[in-house]
This record gives structure tokens, sequence and C-alpha cells, in this order.
């Protein structure tokens, strides 16, 4: 899985909504996340993150419901990691 490093701000936002959720449509993420651009621009956003390997998705009747690819305590460690090396050196 590539580096959450490598995600933008608003990518960042959508990512901590999913996780914040479980799973999320496209809509859940739109009323989580702050200062939201379009449902459209949200959907765009959460395919590209599908691309890149952060998450994927499974259709429930007409809806798209999307998870993280990685196990929220494995997030959260190499999140933490990466604070430790950034800013104390590892």
């Amino acid at each position: 899985m590539p580096k959450s490093s490598e995600l933008s701000r608003r990518e960042r936002q959508i990512m901590d909504a999913v996780f914040a959720l479980g799973e999320a449509t496209v809509n859940q993420v739109v009323e989580t996340i702050p200062s939201p651009p379009t449902a459209m621009a949200v959907r765009r956003m959460m395919h590209i993150l599908e691309e890149k390997g952060y998450l994927r998705r499974r259709q429930s009747g007409r809806e798209v419901i999307y998870a993280p690819r990685q196990a929220k305590d494995k997030a959260g460690r190499c999140a933490f990691e990466r604070v430790l090396e950034t800013f104390f050196g590892g």
C-alpha cells in the first residue's frame, strides 16, 4: 500500500472519514468532511483512492460503499511510526 504522506489534504480527509465510519458512501463522506466539495468531486477522489489502493468498494443496490483496504489499527500504527520518524528520527 502506498504511504499516506502521498495523499493530498482532501484525500486525507476522505480517508479519515471512511476510517471513522468503517465504510461509507459518497454522500456520507460529503456529510462528514469540513467544507466539502461537490458529491461528484468526492466520488472522483474516492475512485482515485481506490485506484491508488487505499479503498475498496462494493455495490449495494444502487449505492457504492467504500471501505479502507487496510485495517484501522494497522493504518494508525503506520501513521504513528511516520510521526516518530518525522519528528524524532525514529
